[in-house]
């Protein structure tokens, strides 16, 4: 499969297209992290065990009762988030938001359901368990050897998290706040949307927009 990045000016989503996307943000809650508190989220991530991961599609269907398509190989579409539950108990919330500028990649100490309305509802948000998924099974019951903040410029000069990188000896994923240009996919991408992908491949990485952080070492 090969992915091109999306052209030069391109990155961020102009506030038409954000218009157009968001009919969702109603099942959000509003934010509230500072750069310090996401520091240390990330941090406690260092050295943890993973045990369970969900994602957190939209509903789709004329009754409102079927999943979002979210699978897409090497990378997949959760919309609205990442539940990660580690060994000690801890739950992260990865999601996306404004609380440095519009839109990035937030994680929280705290349950989904402390960001997110309307789960498990009809036309809300649903539940899929992805533990056993083949694209993090590298990353399950192992040690995170790496947790980082991929930080970005907004569209105001603010610096911008759109995504999280986290790493085993085994495995890469990052979690993004992004989506594809169009639909169906063709390769491109948005970054800083209101839309939270799960990404695999460093290539596939590369073409959404990030400079990965375990390329710089």
């Amino acid at each position: 499969m090969t992915f091109r990045a999306a052209e030069k000016g391109d990155v961020w989503a102009v506030p038409e297209l954000i218009e157009e996307i968001s009919s969702d943000n109603d099942q959000m809650r509003p934010p509230e992290l500072t750069e310090g508190e996401y520091e240390r989220s990330i941090e406690s991530l260092r050295g943890t065990r993973l045990v369970e991961v969900t994602y957190y599609p939209l509903s789709c269907g004329d009754d409102g009762d079927e999943i979002e398509e979210w699978d897409f190989g090497v990378w997949h579409q959760p919309t609205m988030g990442v539940g990660l539950l580690a060994e000690d108990g801890t739950q992260y919330s990865a999601v996306w938001g404004h609380s440095f500028d519009y839109y990035g990649l937030e994680v929280f100490r705290e349950p989904m359901s402390s960001h997110l309305n309307m789960i498990g509802q009809t036309g809300g948000t649903q539940t899929v368990v992805v533990t056993d998924h083949p694209c993090w099974s590298g990353l399950i019951g192992v040690p995170l050897v790496g947790a980082d903040i991929i930080w970005s410029e907004g569209d105001s000069g603010v610096p911008l998290p759109v995504a999280v990188e986290l790493r085993t000896l085994a495995a890469t994923a990052w979690l993004v706040a992004g989506r594809p240009v169009q639909w169906p996919p063709d390769g491109r991408f948005w970054l800083g949307t209101d839309d939270v992908m799960a990404v695999f491949t460093q290539e596939t990485a590369v073409a959404v927009g990030l400079s990965p952080a375990s390329a710089e070492g």
